[in-house]
């Protein structure tokens, strides 16, 4: 490999450093000296720390939306070849607009913080959580077994319900969480898009049965649509039904449900 010629060598000082420097000294905790030895492993770190940025929410520090989304498209990746188990949550906080109007934007941003912290301690090191927007939040739990699923979304819904969270010396609220969930089709090749639609669907169910409350699909309920049922044997363009074998050895036409 050649190396690079000076005229191909960037001096630090020619560069526009002021702003992404006081952008990591502020938001990621990430203390950049004043200067370092290498000018490469200066250029290094700040680099590394607009990208750690650049995937993270500026409130509750979580993963932002960003970061889920690409999160979500390795998972349900993984999930078709490998048929792992992996489940999606959605987790919404019950009333917040009540805590915004009736105590102002900073206690919704101290109760979202709170309840961020709580969401990160109820899972494992290898689960994602991420802000997905507001007061809703999601969590990507790979190799979830159905038994362990529901146990971690209790975990979170009974952890929330339990805290008080400190908004000034005389005043602390507690909230509670609306969850739904929907595992991945094991061994079809869906979509990110398709799996958090089912995941809003248990959601939605979760708000209307009476908030405070875990609603999730289960693996022998999930529904292969017309669209995963395509991208599985739209290539095969047969004209025949299509046909899916279950654990039990039994099959069933792709587009039905899968018992």
């Amino acid at each position: 490999m050649a190396s690079p010629t000076p005229e191909s060598l960037v001096a630090l000082d020619q560069l526009r450093l002021d702003d992404a420097r006081a952008l990591l000294d502020r938001d990621s905790g990430l203390a950049l000296p004043a200067a370092v030895e290498s000018p490469v492993e200066y250029l290094q770190r700040v680099i590394d720390g607009l990208c750690e940025l650049s995937l993270k929410d500026p409130l509750t520090g979580l993963s932002n939306r960003r970061h889920f989304r690409s999160v979500l498209d390795r998972t349900t990746d993984m999930v078709a070849r490998s048929g792992e188990p992996a489940l999606l949550l959605m987790v919404d906080i019950d009333h917040f607009k009540k805590v915004n109007d009736t105590h102002g934007h900073q206690a919704g941003d101290m109760v979202l913080q709170v309840v961020a912290q709580a969401l990160a301690k109820c899972v494992r090191p290898m689960d994602t959580v991420a802000r997905y927007g507001g007061e809703e939040f999601a969590v990507v739990l790979p190799n979830c077994h159905a038994f362990f699923g529901i146990t971690v979304a209790e975990r979170i819904r009974q952890t929330i319900e339990n805290m008080q969270i400190a908004i000034n010396p005389a005043l602390s609220l507690q909230v509670t969480v609306s969850i739904g969930g929907a595992y991945a089709p094991e061994w079809v090749r869906s979509t990110a898009a398709l799996w958090t639609e089912r995941a809003d669907v248990q959601l939605y169910r979760a708000k209307h049965e009476g908030r405070n409350r875990v609603v999730l699909d289960t693996q022998q309920e999930i529904f292969v649509s017309a669209e995963e049922k395509n991208m599985l044997f739209g290539h095969l363009a047969l004209g025949e039904p299509a046909w899916i074998e279950s654990g039990d050895g039994t099959a069933s036409a792709a587009g039905q449900r899968v018992n």
